[in-house]
């Protein structure tokens, strides 16, 4: 089912996931990063999200926050603006 979706879907898709995390902590980082950034982005920044959506919170968030090194396979641009943390919109 999921080879059936647009490239719009797979954002929709994505964004949902990113939202939906399971911690306010980590919908924050994840879902925030995705709104920020997502407009930009073609098939493989898309993909490269998705395989991060696989990943466990915890391992996301270690990575974003550098106090766990970042496996080779989501090194890059991508994870540097992740890791900048600067779009982290907390309601107050």
């Amino acid at each position: 089912m999921a080879e059936l979706l647009t490239f719009e879907g797979r954002k929709q898709r994505a964004r949902f996931r990113a939202w939906h995390r399971g911690t306010r902590e980590a919908d924050y980082m994840i879902g925030g990063f995705f709104d920020r950034y997502h407009a930009d982005w073609g098939a493989e920044e898309l993909a490269w999200f998705e395989a991060l959506l696989e990943e466990d919170d915890v391992d996301v968030m270690a990575w974003a926050l550098k106090t766990q090194p970042t496996p080779p396979r989501f090194e890059g641009a991508l994870m540097a603006k992740m890791q900048e943390l600067d779009y982290v919109d907390i309601p107050r």
